[in-house]
């Protein structure tokens, strides 16, 4: 029995070493240099905190990573620039809203939603409101109500089932 447990080890041992030494696509991705194409224009928060990532990235993978600002077009020049290219090096850096509302704000989108696969999350989005600092205001929520002519401000929610 112990030469039999000593056995089933050894084998497993040989087979765990078989596997680490073979390599596997997603260990030797990438291969060359990446490229993120970016929805928005420099100096924007997506490019910025892309540019961040890039560098860290970059470290990681030991193949320099490129950001590349292709802003327009609600962020269809970026996103069919990706499209277009057929490379799994040029990967796309975008607002999620970017591309999904594309398919229920525009008749003709020039991609297809599923070309897309979302493969990280980077970041949460944060959005301050500020206002000068001579205006009597706390929140938008107090003097909205009573002065509605100071303040205009519009939102919208839908649920996509």
């Amino acid at each position: 029995m112990r030469n039999r447990l000593l056995c089933v080890f050894m084998l497993a041992a040989a087979l765990a070493l078989v596997a680490s030494a073979t390599s596997s696509p997603a260990q030797t991705w990438p291969q060359r240099p990446v490229k993120f194409l970016v929805t928005l224009g420099p100096g924007s928060s997506i490019d910025i905190g892309t540019r961040l990532l890039a560098d860290q990235l970059s470290k990681r993978w030991g193949q320099p990573v490129v950001v590349e600002n292709r802003p327009g077009g609600d962020g269809l020049v970026a996103i069919s620039a990706m499209v277009a290219a057929h490379d799994d090096h040029v990967l796309l850096a975008s607002p999620t809203s970017s591309f999904t509302a594309h398919p229920f704000v525009y008749k003709n989108v020039p991609y297809k939603p599923e070309d897309l696969q979302p493969i990280a999350r980077v970041s949460n989005t944060i959005i301050v409101i500020a206002a000068p600092a001579d205006l009597p205001v706390q929140s938008l929520a107090g003097p909205a109500r009573p002065a509605p002519s100071i303040f205009s401000w519009q939102r919208s929610c839908a649920k996509l089932a």
